[in-house]
């Protein structure tokens, strides 16, 4: 068995000073590494009954809701800087940008509690209830 030993690296220039841009969480993988130019080409709307979002992309109907990181957490973007040519290899990332919460999306029905971004936005309060020392 083998064992990997690599580190991967971050460089955290300031996460006070970094971009904010809005986060979207799509369903799909999108050929494109960079900023994009979103609010112009991708407006959704928002039915007020269940504060659920609807947006079509490349004629797909996608339903959204927005999910607020945990609190005492901010979420990170980051960049690889240099791609290494083997898991065994060291990399670095930067931080290109944070967030407080962002847009999670799903083909045809809307996010709920069984998806697994939903349910990791839950861990952190639920690990720190298992963890909570037991009393008598």
């Amino acid at each position: 068995m083998s064992c990997n030993t690599s580190v991967t690296r971050v460089q955290v220039a300031s996460v006070r000073q970094a971009d904010r841009p809005s986060v979207h969480l799509m369903p799909c993988e999108i050929e494109h590494d960079g900023p994009a130019q979103v609010s112009q080409y991708f407006d959704a709307t928002t039915k007020n009954s269940k504060q659920e979002k609807t947006v079509s992309f490349r004629g797909r109907r996608l339903k959204g809701q927005e999910l607020s990181c945990p609190q005492g957490y901010t979420g990170l973007v980051l960049k690889e800087i240099n791609k290494p040519s083997s898991d065994q290899e060291d990399r670095t990332v930067r931080l290109t940008s944070v967030f407080d919460k962002l847009t999670y999306w799903n083909l045809e029905t809307p996010p709920n509690s069984d998806d697994t971004v939903v349910m990791a936005m839950d861990w952190p309060d639920l690990a720190e209830a298992i963890h909570r020392p037991v009393e008598d």
